[in-house]
């Protein structure tokens, strides 16, 4: 029997999906962004928020119309490069490297102020009580929404709201002056910065987790799920906002406070200290943990879930167990390199996995949808390795004719264009008799 979530489900399932989104790294770039934004705040913030909350909100509603996740976005894509796609944005967000620097963040941010003297062991009992607490909440497979969205996420909200009531009542100074590129295209700069937090990719993993955790709760029927995973991906985009807003006002009268500061961490947490006085350090700890721990809770089970759902033959519960421990190991040894072989592959996957999220929000209208998601997916994924490779210091300057080439988006036009010319290619110029694949 199909089933209907009550209010209090549908608001805790959008708290849930705005504390998986809500990682350490949200919280620390806006107000870096904020303090260079300064007089020029208002485009700067409207540009971000285009990206930053905008795409994540379409990749949600991507995985809503499919209703199934990744291997229902990859849907008219041969079935080993759908796979091959979605392993990798899994692998990379989760135990490569996403998930293993929430830990790292949360330890820097959270115990080192606290530390006499921080060592190799400090940082193995954290994480080790970290990932130990991160995989006891995935593994209470089906309980997601009333462990994360009822417990964690309030008291990460009530956190939040403290810290931003204590920003817009007691500013620590003036909004500074517009510096870099802000002064003079702070619009741009600000799309261009939201769209490098890459929260698209994530949307895409915690979809799959969201559809699993209505599926838990009974709810079963495509248009129920598309109904609830969209209230979830306004309540958390809504969330998100409003956080990202008193994060850039909070860097842009920063400037009394960290006149030259080298991260937005440390605006962050010099900010709160000056207002907080010495509580200040503790809320912020209990904020960076909470959005760390959240984030690594969902992404472990995402992985567990995307695991079993490819072989069910691979049990959840050892899924997450091995994930959680691999993630453990990477944080104490490994993050550094693997950031360094991760980031050009981010860059590439990137613009493959947005492209797709688009396709898949008009695949209804494609004539045929396999030439389409080819065609598009292919570009896309050639001049995302472009951009891959330029990250690692790789000379391209043949490509600097390109739009964008220098912020990392040489894809969008050639992407674009690749899109509008096969989607519009009539079908008798096909083959006459191609039967096209409607979509679901």
């Amino acid at each position: 029997m199909d089933k209907s979530l009550r209010p209090l489900d549908v608001v805790a399932l959008g708290f849930m999906t705005f504390a998986f989104f809500l990682g350490a790294g949200n919280m620390i770039f806006p107000p870096l962004a904020g303090f260079y934004a300064g007089d020029n705040l208002l485009p700067a913030i409207i540009g971000f928020l285009l990206t930053a909350v905008g795409l994540p909100l379409l990749g949600l509603l991507a995985i809503a119309k499919a209703s199934g996740g990744l291997p229902t976005l990859g849907r008219f894509l041969p079935k080993k490069a759908s796979t091959l796609l979605g392993l990798t944005i899994y692998l990379i967000l989760v135990p490569a490297f996403g998930i293993p620097r929430t830990a790292l963040v949360a330890y820097e941010m959270a115990v080192v102020p606290f530390a006499d003297s921080p060592g190799v062991i400090t940082l193995a009992l954290f994480t080790l009580v970290y990932f130990s607490i991160a995989l006891f909440f995935a593994l209470q497979e089906g309980k997601l929404i009333d462990n994360v969205g009822k417990i964690i996420a309030p008291i990460l909200l009530l956190l939040l709201i403290i810290v931003g009531v204590g920003v817009l009542v007691a500013p620590q100074g003036e909004i500074g002056v517009a510096q870099v590129e802000y002064a003079n295209t702070p619009f741009t700069k600000g799309v261009l910065d939201g769209y490098m937090t890459m929260d698209a990719l994530a949307a895409l993993m915690f979809g799959l987790l969201i559809i699993h955790a209505l599926r838990n709760k009974g709810v079963n029927s495509s248009s129920k799920q598309f109904k609830y995973l969209s209230i979830a991906g306004l309540i958390a985009g809504t969330g998100l906002a409003l956080v990202y807003i008193a994060l850039f006002y909070l860097g842009a009268t920063s400037h009394l406070v960290t006149p030259n500061p080298d991260n937005g961490g440390q605006i962050f947490t010099e900010y709160v200290a000056a207002i907080f006085g010495s509580a200040g350090q503790v809320v912020l700890a209990a904020v960076v943990s909470l959005a760390c721990l959240t984030t690594a809770i969902g992404g472990i089970s995402a992985f567990g879930e995307y695991i079993n759902d490819l072989n069910p033959k691979l049990n959840y519960r050892w899924v997450v167990m091995t994930a959680a421990s691999v993630c453990l190991v990477v944080a104490n040894i490994g993050l550094s390199e693997l950031i360094s072989i991760s980031t050009p592959i981010l860059m590439a996957v990137y613009p493959v996995a947005m492209a797709l999220v688009l396709l898949t929000l008009v695949s209804d209208r494609l004539r045929n949808p396999q030439l389409t998601y080819a065609v598009t997916l292919s570009v896309a994924l050639i001049f995302g390795v472009f951009d891959g490779i330029s990250t690692v210091g790789v000379d391209l300057a043949f490509l600097d004719v390109m739009p964008m080439f220098d912020e990392g988006l040489a894809w969008v036009l050639p992407t674009l264009i690749a899109f509008v010319v096969s989607a519009c290619k009539p079908v008798s110029e096909l083959g006459g008799g191609v039967e096209v694949t409607k979509a679901s």
